[in-house]
C-alpha cells in the first residue's frame, strides 16, 4: 500500500537525467517475451538451414566411432580420446548453429535498449535476502500479472501446438517403426510447422508484452514535483542561492558604479526617473558612460554628484536615449555626439572646446 501511495504521487514525466540514471543502474524496460521470440526465430532458422548438415555430420562422425568401438582401448587414454572425438564431432556439427543462437539472444536484448554495463544488480542488498521483502515480491501485483501472463501464454501456445500436431497423429504413430534416416526429413518438416506456428503467435505476444513493459517502466520512472525541484537544484543550483549571488554581484557592481560618479564630467537627468553620468577628458575619442540608473539608483547618482560638485543637467530626451543605448564604461554612440557636445560644452564653457565634437 505504501508503494502504491508513493507511486500515485509521481505525476510528472521523468526528466532526461532520470532516464539516463536509470539506464546506468541497469534499470531498463525489458520484455522476456521479446527475447524468447528471438530465440525461437533462431531455432527456426537453424532447423530450416542447418538441420540437414547437422544430421549428416552427426551421422557420419558418430557412425565412424560406433563402427570401431571394439578398437578403442578401455583405459584412461582411450576413454579420454573417445570423449575428445565426441566433442570435436559435436563442435563441428553444432558450432555455427549455437553461435547463431547466441547472436539472436544478444539481439533480443539490444533491440529493446542500449547496451548496459552496470554492476549494481550484482551488489548485495538486504532486500534480496529479506524474507519479508521476498514475501511481498511473491504476492505483489507484478507477480500476479506475470503468473497470469504465463498461464495465458502456455494455454495459447499449447493449444496451437496441439492443433498443428493433431492432423499428423497417424504419421507420428508409424515413425517409431521406421529407420532413423528415413524419418529425419519428416521430423524436420513437422518441427518447422510447429516452430512457424509458435513464432507467429509469439510475435503478437512479444509485441503486446513489450508495449506493456515499456509503459510499466515509464510509469515507474515518473517523478513527484518535489523530486523535479530537487533535481533542478542539484543540476542548476539552488535558485535562492543563485538569486543571492546575483544580488551580491549587482550590489558590488552598483557600488563600483557609484564610486565612479565623482570622476564624471556631467550627469544628464530626466530629471527624476533617469540619470546618466558621462566622463570626458582631453584626448578621449568620445565621452564614456561611467554610471546610469533609474528611479532610486538615479536619485543616488544625483546625490553623489551633488556631493562631488558634479554639474547636473536636465535633458529628458537625451537622458532616456543614453540610458537605453549606452552601456557602463562604453563610449556614447555617434548619433549622440552633437547633443552631448552641447551639454559638455556648456559645462566646460570656460575650458577649451572638446576635439572629438568636430
Amino acid at each position: 500500500m505504501a508503494d502504491d501511495t508513493e507511486q500515485s504521487e509521481k505525476t510528472e514525466d521523468p526528466t532526461q537525467k532520470k532516464l539516463e540514471d536509470a539506464h546506468k543502474r541497469g534499470d531498463v524496460a525489458k520484455s522476456q517475451e521479446v527475447s524468447t521470440w528471438f530465440s525461437l526465430m533462431g531455432a527456426t532458422f537453424i532447423v530450416a538451414l542447418f538441420s540437414p548438415s547437422i544430421a549428416q555430420d552427426l551421422f557420419v562422425g558418430l557412425g565412424n566411432i560406433f563402427a570401431h568401438l571394439e578398437e578403442i582401448p578401455l583405459d584412461a587414454g582411450g576413454i579420454r580420446a573417445l570423449w575428445m572425438d565426441y566433442g570435436r564431432i559435436l563442435l563441428v556439427a553444432l558450432g555455427l548453429p549455437m553461435l547463431s543462437m547466441m547472436i539472436m539472444a544478444v539481439a533480443g536484448n539490444m533491440v529493446q535498449h542500449k547496451i548496459v554495463l552496470s554492476a549494481e544488480s550484482l551488489t548485495p542488498k538486504l532486500s534480496k535476502i529479506s524474507p519479508v521483502a521476498g514475501f511481498k515480491r511473491l504476492f505483489s501485483k507484478d507477480s500476479l500479472v506475470n503468473f497470469l501472463k504465463g498461464v495465458v501464454k502456455i494455454s495459447i501456445v499449447g493449444g496451437l501446438m496441439a492443433a498443428v500436431m493433431w492432423p499428423e497423429r497417424d504419421r507420428l504413430d508409424t515413425m517409431i517403426m521406421r529407420d532413423v534416416i528415413t524419418i529425419l526429413p519428416e521430423t524436420r518438416e513437422i518441427a518447422l510447422q510447429l516452430l512457424g506456428a509458435v513464432v507467429a503467435v509469439m510475435t503478437i505476444i512479444a509485441g503486446l508484452d513489450m508495449f506493456y513493459q515499456r509503459n510499466k517502466w515509464f510509469e515507474k520512472q515518473k517523478m513527484t514535483v518535489q523530486e523535479i525541484k530537487d533535481e533542478y537544484k542539484q543540476s542548476e543550483g539552488d535558485p535562492m542561492v543563485k538569486g543571492k549571488i546575483r544580488q551580491l554581484r549587482m550590489e558590488r557592481s552598483r557600488r563600483r558604479m557609484m564610486a565612479a560618479v565623482p570622476s564624471a564630467t556631467v550627469v544628464v537627468t530626466n530629471p527624476t526617473h533617469y540619470a546618466v553620468a558621462l566622463k570626458y577628458e582631453e584626448g578621449m575619442a568620445a565621452p564614456l558612460c561611467v554610471a546610469k540608473g533609474t528611479d532610486a539608483t538615479a536619485l543616488k547618482i544625483r546625490e553623489v554628484a551633488k556631493g562631488a560638485k558634479i554639474p547636473i543637467i536636465e535633458n529628458p530626451p537625451l537622458a532616456r536615449s543614453l540610458y537605453a543605448q549606452v552601456d557602463i564604461d562604453a563610449e556614447i554612440p555617434e548619433e549622440h555626439y552633437r547633443a552631448v557636445a552641447e551639454v559638455i560644452g556648456y559645462v566646460l564653457r570656460l575650458r577649451k572646446r572638446p576635439s572629438w565634437q568636430a
